[in-house]
């Protein structure tokens, strides 16, 4: 089944037509309390007429998951709200909503490079998937998809709770559509065109739907996962839209280096050359040039308070999955309303730190305030 970006819509529940509004980053909670006057009797109609009064409360919080560690890099995961220091655009905060998130529902993403550049490694990619899901999802209540990209965007496996789903659809990332030219496949063999007649890497694009169309209706914490080489090429969205639509829907986004040495020592093929197919693009790279995926990656994980990672014979993807495990585990989950002065429409800085000396807090950036 291939899911190009109208199936992925449908796939996920998303109406036909527009990709649709970007959503609040706020939570908004709203509280109706209506207090029914009952007729009593031969009481007059009028009192039967008289409108039901509603009270409307408006409650817009910022939320955001953070992680601690000193300066061994160790976790810290027995910190207190007081311990806290937030600020927003300079201006101190209080901090409402306070716990550690460990116990939390998770939602999670696998977004898997598949264009050519990464033939070579799909099959340590997969195998440490399979351990790494089978692992850190709680049966019947944690949840995952799968996504696989290049020329266009699948949607392999919905949100499902089921490792034998999921594990089915990381399967198919070793089939042979996914290494033959023409009709379904992602990439040629490194000898004429991709799939629909030009190749592509809609890194930017699969952040964006997985984030606008599956993650945003999520509740608890909510990851997504890349494993690419970090290079986008033919995605409609910008790097700056796929960033902005996470940190939207409230997504942390821990990304995966996973480069083919061999494959960009040889010349590489998947990132050069002619324009991209899939809902096609408006950013081309010549040929000699190759932007830099590691810079990409880091500042996708960077903004969203996520985490990057790059593989290589000290760290081992299997070791890196453990790590982003661990730190799923010991979160903290904070909250805040900030003052209707510090709300202007627009993106607004958070500084988070801690008072003790030595730790560091990961967490996003900022988030955007909708009018």
């Amino acid at each position: 089944m291939s899911i190009t970006r109208r199936a992925l819509r449908k796939a996920s529940g998303f109406p036909h037509g527009r990709l649709g509004r970007k959503p609040r980053v706020w939570t908004k909670l709203w509280i109706l309390s209506a207090i029914a006057l009952l007729s009593l009797g031969d009481a007059p109609a009028r009192n039967q007429q008289q409108q039901t009064p509603s009270i409307s409360v408006d409650v817009k919080m910022v939320s955001m998951l953070a992680t601690v560690r000193d300066k061994h890099g160790h976790l810290v995961n027995k910190l207190s709200k007081d311990e806290f220091v937030l600020e927003q655009d300079g201006h101190p905060q209080t901090i409402t909503y306070f716990a550690q998130d460990s116990d939390l529902p998770l939602t999670l993403g696998l977004l898997v490079d598949t264009s050519m550049s990464q033939r070579r490694v799909l099959d340590q990619e997969r195998t440490a998937s399979h351990g790494f899901l089978d692992h850190v999802l709680r049966e019947d209540k944690d949840k995952a998809f799968v996504i696989h990209f290049d020329y266009e965007v699948e949607l392999l496996q919905d949100l499902t709770s089921s490792r034998q789903k999921l594990e089915a659809s990381l399967d198919t990332l070793g089939e042979p559509e996914f290494s033959q030219t023409g009709g379904g496949g992602s990439s040629g063999s490194g000898h004429g065109s991709y799939g629909r007649g030009g190749g592509g890497t809609l890194l930017y694009d699969a952040v964006y739907l997985a984030s606008n169309e599956i993650m945003k209706k999520q509740q608890g914490r909510k990851a997504l996962i890349i494993l690419s080489d970090g290079v986008d090429r033919g995605s409609k969205e910008t790097l700056r839209d796929s960033i902005e639509t996470a940190q939207r829907a409230d997504t942390l986004v821990y990304s995966i280096l996973f480069a083919d040495k061999e494959e960009y020592g040889n010349g590489g093929g998947s990132h050069m050359g002619g324009g991209g197919m899939g809902g096609g693009g408006h950013r081309r790279y010549p040929q000699e040039s190759r932007p830099d995926g590691k810079k990409i990656l880091e500042q996708i994980s960077r903004e969203t308070g996520g985490r990057f990672f790059e593989v290589s014979k000290k760290e081992p993807i299997d070791q890196i999955y453990a790590a982003i495990d661990e730190e799923l585990r010991n979160q903290y989950g904070l909250g805040y309303v900030p003052d209707k002065a510090d709300v202007a429409p627009g993106y607004h800085k958070i500084h988070l730190t801690v008072k003790q000396k030595d730790l560091t807090v990961q967490t996003r950036d900022g988030y955007y305030a909708d009018r």
